[in-house]
């Protein structure tokens, strides 16, 4: 594995290289929150497939920077997702009860301004050009903050699986890399897993 320091630097120079992207996710999500505000409740399977793009758009920067472990990983998530999507009904997706949105929405709050590899001389910045899409943590930030806002889509298996990748860079960008946002990412990922496990206890009563 790298030193810390180089993995640090490769993902600063990533954000540097592509504001333009990162402008373009920015709005893709604003435009999405915005809908939500309006009253918009996507189909569940429909929200599943909008929510891979990003990701998609993170491997393909990290495999642009020569990082294939991340480049993988998360092409390999934003398969399992898709996959899970296509399999959920067409169901309008539901508000999360407050446990889960006010999580939910502190980490949309995250990943639409994710306070590091950005330097900025000012706060304005971090509000369009924060690495949303970019680079691994933001993205997963903003993409398990529409999840918790949503319920989990409503599927066990969805909630697991972003909720298990989301633990693992959490977790790294915490206790290797010593970026103190991914604490965010940490805890949600632990909300998104306990969701699961909720989920999967009323569905074991129901069956009973």
């Amino acid at each position: 594995m790298p030193p810390v320091h180089d993995i640090l630097t490769q993902l600063a120079a990533i954000a540097a290289a592509y504001p333009w992207l990162a402008i373009a996710w920015h709005a893709y999500f604003g435009a999405f929150a915005v809908a939500l505000l309006c009253g918009w409740r996507p189909p569940r399977r429909l929200t599943g497939i909008l929510l891979v793009p990003p990701l998609l758009s993170a491997s393909a920067m990290a495999w642009i920077a020569a990082n294939p472990f991340n480049g993988a990983v998360l092409l390999v998530l934003a398969g399992l997702l898709l996959l899970l999507a296509l399999k959920q009904p067409c169901a309008p997706a539901r508000i999360a009860p407050p446990w889960l949105l006010f999580p939910g929405a502190a980490l949309f709050a995250v990943g639409w301004a994710y306070p590091h590899f950005l330097a900025a001389g000012s706060l304005l910045p971090y509000l369009y050009r924060s690495p949303l899409g970019l680079l691994p943590c933001p993205t997963l930030a903003m993409v398990l903050g529409v999840a918790l806002i949503l319920d989990g889509l409503g599927s066990r298996g969805f909630c697991l699986a972003l909720g298990g990748f989301a633990l693992f860079y959490g977790a790294f960008g915490v206790f290797r890399l010593g970026v103190a946002a991914d604490w965010t990412l940490l805890l949600g990922a632990l909300i998104l897993l306990a969701r699961a496990m909720t989920r999967s206890a009323a569905a074991g009563k129901g069956a009973a």
